[in-house]
């Protein structure tokens, strides 16, 4: 299956990450599955600034699981490399949400990686609910704030 057009636009949330010897693998690349932490990472620093905690959600009985992600790898980021991490929330509904990503080398702006995690809202019992008022309404506040 392939996914739509990946966007991050330049208004997206950006944070950093250097990257450690211990994330890469034995040919000095980054291993490619912790490029799905860099998203997680981009994606925490998010919610954390323009919306609420993963802390403050579980602390409502919320997590919100990935249930799709996907990934593009475009070139290699190695040890001590400075990621740019770009995030945006692109799609919501009362029970998910679509974040897309891209992440560059800080160094020379190329484009490693781009990618999407879909997350479903879940009670502590694993059973799919809706977000809360208050933080869906936090949440489409940062869709319509992006172009």
């Amino acid at each position: 299956m392939k996914p739509g057009k990946i966007e991050t636009p330049e208004t997206a949330h950006q944070c950093q990450w250097r990257v450690l010897y211990g994330d890469t693998d034995s040919g000095g690349v980054v291993y490619y599955a912790n490029y799905l932490r860099y998203f997680e990472h981009g994606r925490t620093e998010l919610m954390r600034d323009r919306c609420c905690t993963y802390r403050d959600l579980e602390d409502q009985g919320f997590i919100m699981p990935v249930v799709e992600s996907y990934l593009r790898y475009k070139a290699s980021a190695a040890y001590d490399d400075l990621l740019n991490i770009r995030t945006a929330l692109v799609e919501l509904k009362s029970v998910s949400c679509k974040f897309n990503y891209t992440i560059f080398r800080e160094s020379d702006q190329k484009l490693l990686v781009k990618g999407f995690t879909v997350h479903a809202v879940v009670n502590r019992a694993g059973r799919l609910v809706k977000f809360p008022e208050d933080v869906y309404r936090r949440l489409q506040n940062i869709i319509t704030q992006q172009p």
